[in-house]
């Protein structure tokens, strides 16, 4: 008997920006449960991974699977109707609109509408800042409180999984720490996870795998018990070290 199907499969996948290839063959994986961190220099992939996955470009080769669905012939829309919610980098949200209006319009597919109140309350108690400032304009908010908004909007999506896009860039360190106890919360239901991040002490601390990308591609795999330390890894990051 065969257990239960990854969250995602991704096999061979190439993909890039008009002729230019920046992702050369990548192949992962994400469990049913799994907590998954993306790391590696900029440039590399990494972005281009999730926007391959979410269909905000499209692969040129390969395949990418969804709970043992594959997504080849499915719509960047579709994907969100399924589950597979990508949480870009840079906050890319309506700067006029306020932070109730972008919520409860974040719940717009069918899966999502049902679960809207329920959503509603779990994104407000997860991130109390956003329910202090609740009609507040998104312009108005910080660089933190845009980032906790952001992946609040991917929450009201109802996902079955979420792709985070390097939810710390430019935060402080309070403001990590509390970001990385929400997402930690968010992982502890059991939701699978992919999160690209250029912090290493602050993914170490969430997910149970990692994978290196170099040069569009799964350079080494980290378990979380294995006996890689962080040094180790900051000499494969900056290229002090080649990974095997």
């Amino acid at each position: 008997m065969t257990g239960p199907a990854n969250a995602l499969d991704v096999a061979g996948l190439h993909a890039g920006y008009d002729s230019y290839d920046v992702l050369h063959g990548m192949s992962l994986h994400v469990g049913p449960n799994e907590k998954i961190g993306l790391f590696g220099p900029n440039g590399h992939g990494k972005t281009t991974l999730l926007n391959a996955i979410s269909k905000v470009i499209t692969p040129s080769r390969g395949a990418a699977s969804f709970m043992g669905e594959p997504l080849a012939a499915v719509s960047s829309r579709g994907i969100v109707e399924r589950g597979l919610i990508h949480v870009p980098q840079a906050n890319r949200l309506f700067p006029d609109m306020e932070i109730m209006e972008t919520l409860e319009l974040s719940a717009f597919t069918k899966r999502a509408r049902g679960d809207r109140a329920a959503n509603l309350d779990y994104v407000l108690t997860l991130f109390p800042r956003l329910a202090e400032r609740r009609r507040q304009q998104c312009k108005t908010l910080s660089g933190g409180e845009r980032q906790m908004l952001s992946i609040g909007v991917g929450l009201m999506c109802a996902p079955r999984m979420l792709m985070l896009d390097e939810p710390t860039l430019g935060l402080s360190p309070k403001l990590k720490e509390e970001l990385a106890n929400a997402i930690a919360g968010i992982g502890e239901s059991g939701m699978p996870m992919l999160i690209v991040e250029q912090d290493i002490a602050f993914v170490l601390s969430l997910v149970d795998r990692m994978y290196f990308v170099d040069h569009g591609e799964i350079a080494r795999e980290i378990d979380r018990g294995s006996d890689v330390d962080h040094q180790e890894i900051m000499d494969m990051y900056f290229g002090e070290r080649a990974a095997p």
